[in-house]
């Protein structure tokens, strides 16, 4: 994965979901959940490769930034919570779509508990 649409088109893929482009600056997409709105991916340009912050799994988290040298703590979000991943073509598809999805599962609406009454 290397270029914005592989980005993008992949994000699309998982339900219920939706691009947006809130900041009027075609640099950001975002991809939201439907149902609470709850960004998964940021998807932008920047230093001439396209980088995707996605939430982590604090248990991966160091894991992963040891591990690739361009899972970084992410540029302009909470650095605990989120990474960037650039798309250097250092860190392996599989890997990133494995990151793409926990963020994806991290972010998704709550399903809300039947009431017992």
């Amino acid at each position: 994965m290397k270029e914005r649409k592989e980005a993008v088109g992949h994000c699309l893929t998982y339900q219920n979901v939706y691009k947006d482009e809130p900041f009027h600056d075609p640099n950001w997409t975002v991809i939201r959940h439907k149902g609470n709105r709850k960004i998964f991916a940021w998807i932008f340009e920047k230093e001439g490769y396209i980088w995707i912050n996605v939430k982590v799994d604090p248990q991966w988290r160091e894991v992963r930034r040891a591990a690739y040298a361009s899972v970084l703590p992410a540029y302009h979000l909470n650095k605990e919570h989120w990474s960037s991943i650039i798309l250097d073509e250092t860190v392996p598809d599989e890997e990133i779509k494995r990151m793409i999805e926990e963020s994806y599962t991290l972010t998704k609406p709550k399903k809300r508990k039947e009431s017992t009454h």
